[in-house]
């Protein structure tokens, strides 16, 4: 497709930095080992979020865990690190037309303040999502509906303005750029 991506880590060269810890999806624990990273080259500079260079590299990605002695895939932005059979299928079913993979390019996070936060969409948004703690709503809802949002929002522009959007469940959710235009802030009405 006409993009070139870096490759560092490969003998006979030093081996890249271990990558910082992260959510682990599939994995007990991240694996140690020698490290091998993947990056748009430095024509991509102003457009490594672009969906269509997110998809390359991550389908180059995809084909770099099927080589033997794989232990884990880590998305950077995401601080995502997952096996390489989890890597290889949720890109997969994307690149055929499937779904973003919102579990393993995006991760949740939860703050001290018990609000759930998004880690690796602003990557492709700008912009990262943060809801505010709600008892009514378990792990499980958080994530359906940050799923939800997350397929939406890599399809359209960054959200200059408050913006409503219909939930996995029929519920309705707000969301609204915070006065730090990198955050989203979500609510959920029920």
């Amino acid at each position: 497709m006409g993009l070139t991506f870096d490759c560092a880590g490969l003998a006979p060269g030093p081996t890249a930095p271990q990558p910082a810890p992260g959510t682990l999806l599939g994995l007990l624990a991240a694996p140690a080992g020698e490290v091998i990273t993947l990056a748009a080259g430095p024509h991509l500079d102003d457009a490594p979020g672009m969906q269509p260079v997110v998809r390359v590299l991550a389908g180059i990605g995809a084909r770099l865990c099927t080589l033997p002695g794989v232990l884990s895939a880590v998305w950077r932005p995401a601080h995502a690190w997952m096996t390489p059979v989890y890597f290889q299928k949720v890109v997969g079913k994307w690149l055929a037309g499937g779904p973003f993979p919102a579990l393993g390019l995006t991760t949740l996070e939860r703050d001290s303040d018990g609000s759930i936060y998004t880690r690796g969409l602003a990557l492709m948004t700008g912009q990262e999502l943060r809801f505010a703690p709600d008892a009514r709503l378990g792990a499980a809802d958080f994530a359906r509906i940050a799923v939800r949002l997350i397929h939406a929002l890599i399809e359209i522009e960054p959200l200059a303005l408050p913006h409503q959007f219909t939930g996995p469940d029929g519920e309705v959710i707000d969301v609204a750029p915070m006065p730090d235009a990198r955050w989203l802030r979500v609510t959920v009405r029920r």
